[in-house]
């Protein structure tokens, strides 16, 4: 993690003394974006002491903020701190200009940071990020750099819902599932037509044996892309395991029409033919 940020770990400790991080042995992907926060504040002349302010006031004054670091954009000008919210800013301290905010802009700011649309620059260079961590994947890089890539491109465009997918999913690999869940709903909000992150967030949910959830998830991904495969296959075990066995017959089916000569084919005609000999289909 400190190859992806440039932190040395004297300075990782200092910042733990100074209130800023908790202790711990290792950090979450939510953790990583607040050092990444912490960083560029650092590396703008910011004070420890002038950080720590900035937090707390952050938490009094803005309604179901508790990790300002990782779920704000927060910005320095090189003497203070401001955050970002739908164009508009606030001195995290002072609260100054605290009166260009709706109170319900306020008590929605989360939200808002997040569905906020990003100038084009920053989202054509998000979209570079995003790409850059694609290329690092697919050419077997160590998972950090990738994993640093898709942070990049939701920096700069938090509704990036590609990158928050890949996120999602370097967190589910590494069974982070809480993780994992709160990416793939962020790219959900960011983009409620895409089939992959319904289809994630039902893997989520199966691996946790919440069955119907996933089930859910699974019938999203399938209604938005009807030639979803994948989908038709899991939905199949997902009915299995809820002895629902003329369900799964029905999926099995629609999975082999659509994948009639994979290796994954072979097991779902093994699935169908007990099946039917359960059912006499």
């Amino acid at each position: 993690m400190r190859r992806v940020l440039g932190v040395s770990e004297k300075r990782l400790k200092s910042w733990e003394k100074a209130g800023l991080i908790p202790p711990a042995d290792a950090f979450s992907f939510k953790d990583l974006i607040a050092l990444r926060a912490l960083h560029q504040l650092v590396e703008n002349k910011i004070a420890p002491k002038q950080i720590r302010q900035a937090i707390d006031s952050l938490k009094t004054k803005l309604t179901g903020i508790e990790k300002p670091l990782s779920e704000l954009r927060i910005v320095s000008n090189g003497k203070t701190i401001e955050v970002q919210v739908s164009g508009q800013k606030m001195e995290a301290i002072s609260g100054q200009l605290l009166f260009d905010f709706e109170a319900r802009e306020l008590g929605a700011v989360q939200t808002l940071a997040r569905r906020s649309q990003p100038p084009v620059v920053a989202a054509d260079e998000a979209e570079q990020w995003f790409q850059r961590g694609l290329t690092l994947e697919e050419t077997g890089a160590p998972p950090d750099q990738a994993l640093g890539a898709y942070l990049k491109a939701i920096e700069l465009n938090p509704n990036a819902a590609g990158a928050l997918v890949n996120l999602g999913t370097i967190a589910f690999r590494a069974h982070r599932l809480q993780e994992a869940t709160v990416y793939y709903q962020r790219a959900i909000e960011a983009d409620p037509r895409y089939p992959l992150a319904h289809f994630n967030l039902g893997n989520v949910f199966d691996e946790m044996g919440q069955l119907d959830p996933a089930r859910d998830q699974y019938e999203l991904a399938l209604r938005l892309s009807p030639t979803y495969a994948d989908a038709h296959f899991n939905l199949a075990l997902v009915a299995e395991r809820k002895s629902d066995h003329l369900r799964a017959v029905k999926h099995w089916k629609a999975y082999l029409k659509l994948d009639p000569s994979s290796a994954w084919a072979d097991q779902a005609r093994k699935q169908l033919e007990q099946l039917r000999r359960l059912t006499l289909v």
